[in-house]
């Protein structure tokens, strides 16, 4: 098991509390926005979800974490790339992700996401010599998680350590976000909200308790959501990029619909239709934001798409020309020739070594 933080789990809250705000008030449909341009996009993404430890720890402390496949063992296969989060429930701890300058203070009510799920170094004193992982107490908790504690002599530092997994390898979203996003949940009926909510998803299936994996996911995603929504009102004004467009209402929405139906032969004017706007406003207002004209940018994800399936699938050709949206397989083979200087099939021979 990969080194990881802590939490006591109490016998109290074993009903779903009511909701906060930006989880019980879904946003309406009707105009497009960048919070429903979000969520199409991390519906594209297929995340899943879950909880792997609690933990109890007392300063002065420090370890390293990061999500190992051992943690993903509810799910087969075992998700190819992890999204990591610790939230803390009580005290606080320190963040610095490993070959970083800095370090993120992390307090009661707070979440951290690692996006790309990178090694990071936890604790009360990040100056502190690392623990070993095994010189935690180890006990199973009542929620069914593993509970790791350790005693120390200061400060005690609760916290829960999750993930969402998904299949999607350099999905742009995710290598748009920075290394660490801190999201605090501002009010304590919030903050309490999702500890309980944490606790009673985790709940082992098949008790009375028990909850669908499905709900502990979605529950995770809405704080990702919710954490990617803060991260992009921070952006400054004039900002381009792939953040940049999903946070405009025009781009955004165009971004997921090509994401979430790839096979669709999207033309310029579709787009511009779906989004409420002229050919021509929509086309220079996504050349704009992400520096690149619609349809190039839907051939570059195409292409993205298709290569990823090739390395790491056993699909026929012809099966991933028509999953990445091109017409036939020659008009594939043509298009793949032109961005790699090979055929499909050589690509896959060369790259097939070094799929994960």
């Amino acid at each position: 098991m990969a080194p990881v933080g802590l939490i006591y789990v109490s016998k109290a809250a074993r009903t779903m509390p009511a909701a906060p705000a930006f989880v019980a008030e879904t946003p309406a449909m009707t105009t497009p926005s960048p919070i429903d341009a979000l969520s199409d996009v991390l519906q594209a993404l297929r995340l899943r979800g879950g909880v792997f430890v609690e933990a109890e720890i007392g300063a002065p402390w420090s370890v390293f974490s990061q999500v190992g496949p051992d943690d993903c063992v509810e799910f087969k296969p075992a998700p190819r790339e992890v999204i990591a989060y610790h939230f803390v429930c009580e005290g606080e701890m320190s963040l610095q992700v490993q070959g970083d300058a800095s370090a993120v203070c992390v307090r009661a009510g707070e979440l951290v996401i690692l996006p790309r799920n990178d090694r990071h170094l936890l604790g009360s004193n990040l100056d502190v010599p690392p623990m070993d992982v095994e010189q935690l107490e180890h006990q199973p908790g009542d929620s069914g998680l593993l509970r790791l504690r350790h005693k120390g002599q200061g400060q005690v530092t609760r916290f829960f350590c999750g993930y969402l997994g998904h299949d999607n390898v350099n999905d742009p979203l995710i290598n748009a976000l920075p290394r660490v996003l801190h999201l605090s949940l501002r009010d304590p009926a919030t903050a309490q909200w999702v500890e309980s909510s944490l606790r009673f998803a985790s709940q082992p299936a098949g008790t009375a308790l028990g909850a669908s994996p499905n709900l502990l996911g979605r529950l995770a995603e809405l704080l990702f959501a919710e954490a990617v929504r803060h991260y992009l009102a921070q952006q400054p004004a004039g900002s381009t990029g792939w953040l940049a467009g999903l946070g405009d209402a025009k781009v955004g929405r165009a971004l997921a619909l090509l994401h979430s139906d790839r096979q669709r032969a999207w033309t310029t004017e579709d787009l511009a239709r779906e989004v409420g706007l002229s050919r021509s406003a929509f086309a220079d207002r996504f050349s704009d934001l992400m520096g690149e004209p619609p349809m190039r940018y839907m051939a570059r994800q195409r292409m993205r798409y298709a290569a990823q399936r090739l390395a790491e699938s056993n699909e026929s050709i012809a099966r991933i020309a028509e999953a990445a949206g091109y017409g036939s397989e020659p008009a594939f083979h043509r298009a793949f020739k032109r961005a790699h200087q090979m055929a499909p099939a050589a690509w896959r021979k060369q790259h097939a070594a070094t799929a994960p």
